[in-house]
């Protein structure tokens, strides 16, 4: 024989409470992320403060945060950003704050100005590189101020 459920007892409700000592994960906002498409085609000047990722073509100047240049992605532009990864052509030069990547499959035709670099085998790289140390900035004041010292009790000596 068939009983309904709907005179039965209903199952109750508790909320999960917190264990103080379990660790809460904090979910945080994904990271922004500009996009230029396989079909687009950009002449001009591009800047910006997040990441930008070309799987298309661009002319012209890049400057921005972080910047990616996909396996379809041609740039004829000189990029300026914190980071830089190539996985597809690029010709023009590259100034990076940080560090740049030229992956395997990626190819630069220019000059590199950055802290770091990484370059894949099999990927190409034609042009000069200057590698800038992150403490330059640090070591010229501070040379200053040790010679400021120096002079400062060079004189009280006499």
């Amino acid at each position: 024989m068939l009983q309904s459920t709907e005179n039965g007892p209903k199952p109750q409700f508790t909320a999960p409470t917190l264990n103080p000592a379990q660790s809460v994960k904090l979910v945080t906002a994904p990271i922004e992320q500009a996009t230029i498409g396989r079909t687009v085609l950009i002449k001009g000047e591009i800047s910006g403060n997040e990441s930008l990722y070309i799987d298309g073509r661009v002319e012209g100047t890049v400057k921005d945060h972080r910047v990616t240049v996909g396996r379809n992605g041609v740039v004829a532009a000189n990029i300026t950003a914190r980071e830089v990864v190539i996985m597809g052509k690029v010709a023009g030069n590259v100034e990076c704050s940080d560090r740049i990547d030229i992956r395997s499959e990626g190819s630069l035709t220019g000059d590199v100005i950055s802290q770091r670099i990484s370059v894949e085998d099999g990927a190409m790289l034609r042009g000069s590189v200057q590698l800038t140390p992150a403490d330059q900035k640090r070591d010229k004041s501070s040379s200053q101020e040790s010679g400021k010292t120096n002079a400062a009790a060079a004189g009280k000596s006499n």
